[in-house]
């Protein structure tokens, strides 16, 4: 693969050494593009048609190939959050319920559910033990009362990538919805959320597929849309939506029952290019690209004294690499190779994170190795 063909998409290398896409990537050419067409579009003709309503359909095509799912079965959210609250406030829930996840959830995925509390539904969290969710210890805290399991697909300050296949299956066996925010791993290593036997999924463009902030898709498989109640309800949720009289109130036989009004389009349009240069490059050539950037990352990290957190077996490795020291300011560190060197990694939860993406080079991993105090 001509790897550097790839880096010419991205402006942020003329900048910067990036490598922090665990936090907020840079946006893909070909999404800059697309919302400037739109504006220019808009600038100019305003919106007298559907047509920019039928290319959004488009894109859903393109987002459900990239999850193996059906186009009914997708729609488009403002992030990972509102699509992670439209499961938490659209279930049925009885006091006593609970809802099964882990305590190394970005706050996305725990604050929807802490908020069901106050109706008497517990959440039981799994403890992270050395940078992994133990699958067993997920499994053990599942009970008769259990309605939801919910994870991260790659937990934020580990780089820890989950079984997603194996929780979907034990979910399914217990009749336990399998809900995963996807946010980490989407666009770089698989989802097939038939494979995987997920009934919900969330995430947002503006991480790994280098698309906009405030874009992203919600899946509801097929099979369980009658048991996720809309909880915002507008002219686009219905049938016939088009159609403003007279008034004829019936949801979508779709994820589109999901919809209120209208769409965030230059984020939507933007979100769609970024998904077709995913599909266009293979996720599978992504996620070995990937890997082989932090395997060299972790190599040079450990030979310079870091203790590195991220779990590396192939099963569980993902593109972020996180790493600690006990002599120095990890702070403080960030800071410096950002102001001293435009090297840009994160600080999260007492860890240095570094996520770089398949546009980064050897060269620019060893120049993070390199500005890094010896431990």
């Amino acid at each position: 693969m001509d790897w550097e063909s790839v880096r010419q998409d991205f402006a942020v290398t003329r900048n910067y050494n990036y490598q922090n896409h665990a936090g907020i990537a840079p946006l893909h050419r070909r999404a800059a593009e697309a919302i400037r067409e739109y504006a220019d579009q808009v600038q100019q003709n305003v919106g007298l048609d559907q047509e920019l309503y039928q290319r959004a359909e488009r894109i859903r095509q393109r987002a459900a190939e990239l999850l193996n799912a059906n186009a009914d079965e997708v729609t488009f959210v403002k992030n990972t959050s509102e699509g992670l609250s439209l499961v938490a406030n659209g279930l049925n829930w009885n006091s006593g319920d609970n809802i099964v996840t882990t305590n190394a959830e970005f706050p996305a995925n725990i604050y929807p559910w802490q908020a069901l509390q106050n109706r008497g539904v517990k959440l039981r969290m799994v403890l992270e033990e050395d940078g992994r969710i133990p699958l067993e210890k997920l499994i053990e805290a599942v009970d008769s009362r259990t309605r939801v399991l919910t994870i991260s697909s790659v937990q934020y300050a580990s780089g820890f990538r989950s079984d997603l296949t194996a929780l979907g299956d034990f979910c399914q066996s217990k009749g336990v919805f399998f809900c995963v925010d996807a946010i980490q791993s989407l666009g770089v290593f698989p989802i097939d959320v038939k494979a995987m036997n997920i009934d919900f999924l969330a995430a947002d463009g503006h991480k790994w597929l280098c698309g906009p902030e405030g874009a992203g898709l919600f899946y509801v498989r097929k099979e369980v849309q009658g048991h996720l109640r809309p909880t915002c309800i507008g002219w686009a949720s219905v049938k016939d939506m088009w159609q403003f009289h007279p008034y004829h109130f019936e949801f979508h036989d779709s994820a589109r029952r999901y919809d209120s009004g209208s769409y965030n389009l230059p984020g939507i349009f933007g979100l769609g290019a970024s998904i077709d240069w995913v599909l266009e490059l293979g996720v599978e050539r992504i996620s070995q690209r990937l890997l082989h950037l932090t395997d060299r990352l972790v190599t040079g990290l450990q030979a310079k004294g870091y203790r590195i957190i991220s779990p590396r077996q192939r099963s569980e490795a993902s593109g972020i690499v996180a790493f600690v020291s006990d002599l120095h300011d990890l702070e403080a560190i960030q800071s410096h190779l950002q102001t001293e060197h435009r090297i840009v990694i994160a600080a999260r939860r007492k860890r240095l994170r570094a996520s770089p993406h398949v546009y980064n080079t050897e060269r620019e991993i060893d120049q993070l190795i390199a500005a890094l105090p010896k431990h």
